[in-house]
């Protein structure tokens, strides 16, 4: 059985690489690199409870109460304090975003992001929501004091959103988002 608790072994946000880099690399190829946002843009591949980043990204469902996947893990090493903080939140609709304390882990904050079900048949209101959550957790960590935020793929899981479109979505959005803030990365 899995450990839920958060090892010893912290990963700093100093050593997830930038936009820029994946671009280098090919690993990413979404547009041109040109924009200094690139090198501010910190996207894991792999999110880890254990990153220190000012802020992480929860793919919660509407409940904000814990669920599986990602949220699931992330309430379980925050702690039951996580718990009622997300109960006194009310629960949030899709596409918005809320925030808690970081409680056990490393991050400071929490944003609470609830992502849209992907249905061939809504896919254009699926990506518009899509987009609202990657803003407004960008958004959420700007107006908290900016800093670094680490992303979960939001929607990717049980929501079957498509990961190669979701990953789109979430590079674009934050290359925009960044163009004109530099308060987060």
């Amino acid at each position: 059985m899995a450990s839920s608790s958060i090892s010893a072994d912290v990963v700093s946000s100093a050593d997830i690489k930038t936009l820029a880099q994946l671009y280098a690399s090919s690993s990413l190829s979404v547009s041109n690199p040109v924009s200094s946002a690139h090198n501010r843009a910190p996207f894991a591949g792999d999110h880890d409870l254990n990153d220190r980043v000012d802020m992480i990204v929860n793919a919660a469902n509407r409940s904000l109460l814990g669920g599986g996947g990602v949220d699931g893990a992330i309430h379980r090493a925050a702690g039951w304090s996580l718990k009622k903080a997300c109960k006194d939140l009310g629960g949030a609709q899709t596409g918005e975003t809320k925030i808690t304390l970081g409680f056990n882990l490393p991050a400071k904050r929490i944003a609470h992001t609830v992502g849209p079900m992907y249905s061939k048949l809504h896919a254009e209101r699926a990506e518009g929501h899509l987009r609202a959550c990657y803003r407004s957790s960008l958004e959420a960590c700007r107006d908290h004091g900016g800093g670094s935020i680490g992303f979960s793929s939001i929607s990717t899981g049980i929501y079957d959103y498509p990961m190669v479109d979701a990953t789109h979505v979430a590079a674009e959005t934050t290359r925009r988002f960044l163009a004109s803030d530099t308060t987060v990365g």
